[in-house]
C-alpha cells in the first residue's frame, strides 16, 4: 500500500513538469503575460508608461464629492460594488488602464472575508493532491495560476508579503517519500517561480525549526522528519486597505462605508448605476452613474444581483473557515510554519506564524451569509485537538488569544450543468441586464481575476476606445517601490531607537524619514521620539517606505507612546491611517489598519478608549459621537473573543 501511495505521486511530478513545460496546449504562453517583467527577465515593453501615483490618496470628502459629480451624460466608465481583495484589485487595474473608476464598500475595505483568511500566498497543495487523485486538469490549472501570482503578488508589497516556510511532519516511513514527492511536483509546477525549493528535514532539525513539534503522535508512531517547502504569508487586511489607497492615488474615486441600495437601470432595462447612502453622514442617498457597474461583494453577489434580477439562480455556496490566534511560544518561537495534511474528518489545518503570534486553522463547513460571523466553540475545540496531536506540550485554551471566523464565496457558474466538486475558482460572468459579476477565487489569484473581469468590462464594448492593456503586474503597491529596503526596519532601529548615536545624520530619503539627530538643530518642539527594535520592524512591515511617515506624525503631535502593553502599536498611527488610509471607525483601526483584534481581542478592547480619543479629536466628533462610535466597536470587538477558558485540550502527543 505504502509504494502504490508513492507510485500515484510519481506520475504527477512528470504530469506537472510537462504542463509547466509546454503550457497545456499552450497554456503557459498565453499565462506568461501574468508574470512580472523582471521575473520573466524582459525588457520593459516601450509602451509602459509609468503609473503616476498621488503622494497621498485624495480624502474620503473628496472622493464622495467626485462620486456625487457622475451624471447620465457624464457616468463613470467604471462602477465597482464592493471593496474586498477583488474590488480593490479591479479598481487597480481599470484606472492604470486609463478607466474613470468609482468603487464603493458598504462598510470597510477588508472587512469581510479578505481580512480573514490563513494569510497564506499560495498554490494550493491539496489542490494538486486532488487533481492527481481526481486527473482534474482543473485543478492543476488552479494550482499553477496561483503559483505563478503566488510571484507577482510577493513581488508588488515585499513590506506586506514574504517567503514562509513550512514543515510537513512525517511520523510513518512511507509519508516521507510520499509527501516528498508531492512537493517536488509543486515546486515543479511552480517552474523558474519557485520560491525555495522543497527538501527532507531530519528529525533533530524538524525539532530545531519548531522545538513544540510532538516526537510521537498518539498512534504510537514516532517522528521521521519532516519535508519543507515554501510557500508565501502576508498581511491580508492591510494588503486589501493597501490595494484600495494605490487606486485612490492612481486616480480612481474609492469610499468605504458607502452601501449600494439599488441599481439603476435604463429604458431599455441595462444596468447604468446605483443609488447609493453615505452610511457615516445625514445625506440623502444619491445616484452614481457608470458605462458598465461590476460586482464584487464576495459572499453577497447574490444579494447585488437580485436587486436586478429576483429570480436569478444563486452561484454563491458559502463556506465559513475559523482560525484561532495563540502567544508566539507555542511555536516555540519559530518562524517556521507546520501543516497537517490529513485532519481525522480529511481536512487541511494549519499552525503559521504571524505578526509576534501563532495563528491555526481552518475549518471548512458550508453556513449561512452573515455580516459578521463568529467562530464556534466547535470550531474551535476542533482546531486544538487537531494541533494536539502534533505538539509536544498541552494546549490550554485560556492561552487562546483571539478567534475568528471568515465565510468563502465558493462560486459555481449558474452557466454549468451541475456543481459537483466546485473549485477554489472564480467565476465571472455578464447578467442579461449588462451587471458583470466577478466572485469565487481566492486571495492569491486576486489579480488575475481583477485583470480577466476587467477584460469582461472592456470587451461589453461600452469603454473608451483608448483603453490600455493590463498593468497591474508591474504596478507597485503604496509602500513598495524602489524606495523600499528589505533593511528599512533596522534603519529605523538605528535612526529612531534609543541607542541611535547623537552624532548620526544619515541622508534623507524618499520615505520622509526623519531621523532623531535632525532635532538637535530644530527649533525646540516635542520631545525627540525614541522606539524599540520590535516598533520598528513592526512599522516597516506595515507601512513600508511610508514608515518614516508615522514617525514625523509621533514627532510632530508628540504621539510616540504605544496604544497598549504588550505590542508594537503606537498612537501615532491612529492618526496617519485616519489621513491617509481612509480609517474611519475604531474598529477599522484594530480590526484591518492593525491586526490587534485578530492578535488579542483583550488588548483590542483595551487599545479602544484612547484610539476612539484620538480619532475623535482627529474626526471632530462630539461627546455623544464618540461614546456610539466607542460602543459599536466594543461589540464588534467582543466576536474576537475566544470561548471560555478552561482546562487543557488532551495529553500533549510527547
Amino acid at each position: 500500500m505504502p509504494l502504490l501511495f508513492l507510485k500515484s505521486y510519481l506520475p504527477v511530478a512528470a504530469a506537472a513538469g510537462a504542463f509547466a513545460a509546454v503550457g497545456g496546449a499552450g497554456y503557459l504562453i498565453s499565462q506568461q503575460q501574468h508574470l512580472p517583467l523582471w521575473a520573466r527577465g524582459g525588457p520593459q515593453p516601450e509602451d509602459a508608461e509609468p503609473v503616476e501615483l498621488l503622494e497621498r490618496p485624495p480624502p474620503r470628502p473628496t472622493q464622495l464629492e467626485r462620486l456625487r459629480g457622475s451624471t447620465r451624460d457624464r457616468p463613470f466608465d467604471l462602477l465597482i460594488v464592493g471593496g474586498g481583495a477583488t474590488g480593490a484589485g479591479c479598481a487597480l487595474d481599470a484606472v492604470t488602464r486609463g478607466l474613470r473608476t468609482a468603487l464603493v464598500e458598504r462598510d470597510d475595505f477588508a472587512s469581510g472575508t479578505s481580512s480573514k483568511s490563513t494569510k497564506l500566498v499560495h498554490g494550493g497543495v491539496r489542490y494538486l493532491e486532488k487533481a492527481v487523485f481526481q486527473a482534474d486538469i482543473r485543478q492543476l490549472r488552479l494550482v499553477y495560476e496561483a503559483l505563478h501570482e503566488r510571484a507577482t503578488m510577493l513581488s508588488l508589497a515585499p513590506h506586506l508579503a514574504a517567503p514562509q516556510g513550512i514543515l510537513t511532519p512525517c511520523y510513518k516511513w512511507w509519508e516521507v517519500p510520499y509527501y516528498w514527492a508531492g512537493l517536488k511536483a509543486y515546486d515543479i509546477v511552480a517552474g523558474r517561480t519557485n520560491l525555495i525549493s522543497s527538501r527532507y528535514v531530519p528529525s533533530t532539525e524538524a525539532l530545531d525549526m519548531v522545538p513544540t513539534l510532538a516526537t510521537s503522535h498518539p498512534d504510537g508512531s514516532t517522528l521521521k522528519g519532516a519535508v519543507l517547502y515554501y510557500d508565501g504569508r502576508f498581511d491580508d487586511a492591510r494588503f486589501n486597505v493597501t490595494l484600495a489607497c494605490t487606486a485612490a492615488a492612481a486616480g480612481g474615486v474609492v469610499a468605504n462605508y458607502v452601501d449600494c441600495q439599488r441599481l439603476i437601470k435604463n429604458q431599455d432595462g441595462k444596468v447604468v448605476g446605483a443609488v447609493v447612502q453615505d452610511r457615516l453622514g445625514s445625506e440623502p442617498p444619491f445616484e452614481v452613474y457608470a458605462r458598465v457597474v461590476l460586482n464584487t461583494t464576495g459572499c453577497f453577489v447574490d444579494q447585488v444581483r437580485h436587486m436586478s434580477q429576483p429570480g436569478a439562480p444563486d452561484i454563491i455556496q458559502p463556506s465559513a473557515g475559523a482560525h484561532i490566534t495563540l502567544p508566539a511560544f507555542y511555536g516555540g518561537s519559530s518562524r517556521s510554519g507546520i501543516i497537517i495534511p490529513k485532519t481525522k474528518d480529511g481536512r487541511v489545518v494549519f499552525m503559521l506564524p504571524f505578526l509576534d503570534s501563532v495563528i491555526a486553522g481552518t475549518t471548512d463547513a458550508k453556513c449561512e451569509v452573515e455580516r459578521t460571523p463568529v467562530a464556534s466553540k466547535q470550531e474551535v475545540d476542533f482546531i486544538l485537538s487537531t494541533l494536539q496531536d502534533y505538539l509536544g506540550i498541552p494546549i490550554r485554551r485560556s492561552d487562546v488569544l483571539s478567534a475568528w471566523s471568515g465565510i468563502r464565496p465558493l462560486a459555481a457558474d449558474p452557466r454549468a450543468k451541475d456543481t459537483q466538486n466546485t473549485v477554489r475558482d472564480h467565476v465571472i460572468l455578464e447578467e442579461s441586464d449588462g451587471l458583470i459579476t466577478a466572485s469565487g477565487g481566492k486571495w492569491t489569484t486576486y489579480r488575475l481575476m481583477a485583470e480577466e473581469a476587467v477584460d469582461a468590462v472592456v470587451a461589453t464594448g461600452r469603454m473608451p476606445t483608448n483603453v490600455k492593456r493590463c498593468r497591474t503586474t508591474s504596478v507597485p503597491l503604496l509602500g513598495a517601490g524602489p524606495e523600499y529596503s528589505h533593511v528599512l526596519a533596522v534603519q529605523l532601529a538605528q535612526d529612531f531607537g534609543p541607542l541611535a548615536p547623537p552624532a548620526a545624520q544619515p541622508a534623507p530619503t524618499p520615505s520622509a524619514l526623519v531621523p532623531r539627530s535632525a532635532a538637535a538643530s530644530a527649533p525646540p518642539g516635542p520631545p525627540r521620539v525614541a522606539i524599540s527594535a520590535h516598533t520598528a520592524e513592526h512599522l516597516a512591515q506595515a507601512y513600508g517606505s511610508r514608515a518614516g511617515r508615522v514617525l514625523q506624525t509621533a514627532q510632530d503631535r508628540n504621539l510616540g507612546q504605544r496604544l497598549v502593553e504588550g505590542h508594537p502599536f503606537l498612537e501615532a498611527e491612529v492618526v496617519y491611517c485616519v489621513r491617509h488610509e481612509y480609517c474611519v471607525t475604531p474598529e477599522d483601526f484594530l480590526a484591518r489598519r492593525t491586526r490587534l483584534a485578530f492578535l488579542d481581542a483583550r488588548a483590542a478592547l483595551a487599545a479602544l478608549p484612547k484610539v476612539a480619543e484620538l480619532m475623535a479629536s482627529e474626526l471632530g466628533w462630539d461627546g455623544p459621537r464618540r461614546a456610539a462610535m466607542t460602543a459599536a466597536a466594543r461589540e464588534y470587538l467582543a466576536t474576537y473573543l475566544p470561548p471560555p477558558a478552561s482546562e487543557p485540550v488532551a495529553a500533549p502527543a510527547s
